[in-house]
């Protein structure tokens, strides 16, 4: 007789134990020996008598085999449970993200409005002191040139004088 829903295909020729349940008990009791496993080494930490450590593992043991022996869910359904739990986590680290993008851009924003202020500053106070320097320029130009102007004007006084005693001297 063959059962047309589930396949029987097991390690162990003629178990008769369907595929997809021989693999959940695999699993359980593959979990529950890690579990073990980890508690284990827990004990040998803490350097327990060897008569302490015993009692340990053997209630260790027998919580596993407690919380292993619940009502199972289906794994697709666990798999959903686990993927929606890690999709929300993801959607929160997502979401500090981006509030922490928007921290930044918003830093950055002050930050540059600062250098702008800062170098429209630096940019008048520059021009200001082009016109400064400018005028200063001028200033010492003009006092240079006037007095150059002054001998200038002294000197052709003293030149028509001069020519004016030479010729009285030729006469």
């Amino acid at each position: 007789m063959q059962k047309s829903n589930i396949k029987y295909q097991s390690r162990r020729a003629g178990s008769g134990i369907p595929a997809s349940r021989d693999t959940g008990l695999m699993k359980r009791s593959k979990q529950a020996a890690k579990r073990l496993r980890n508690f284990a080494f827990c004990t040998v930490i803490f350097d327990l008598s060897m008569a302490w450590k015993s009692l340990v593992i053997s209630i260790g043991f027998g919580v596993v085999l407690i919380a292993g022996c619940g009502q199972k869910e289906a794994p697709s359904v666990k798999q959903s449970r686990a993927i929606a739990a890690e999709n929300m986590e993801l959607q929160k680290q997502l979401d500090r993200s981006h509030a922490q993008i928007e921290n930044l851009k918003d830093q950055y924003d002050e930050e540059l409005e600062k250098q702008q202020k800062l170098l429209e500053k630096c940019q008048q106070e520059r021009d200001q002191l082009k016109a400064k320097s400018r005028q200063n320029v001028r200033d010492q130009v003009k006092s240079v040139l006037d007095s150059v102007m002054a001998d200038n004007t002294r000197l052709r006084e003293e030149n028509a004088k001069l020519k004016a005693q030479i010729e009285e001297v030729q006469k």
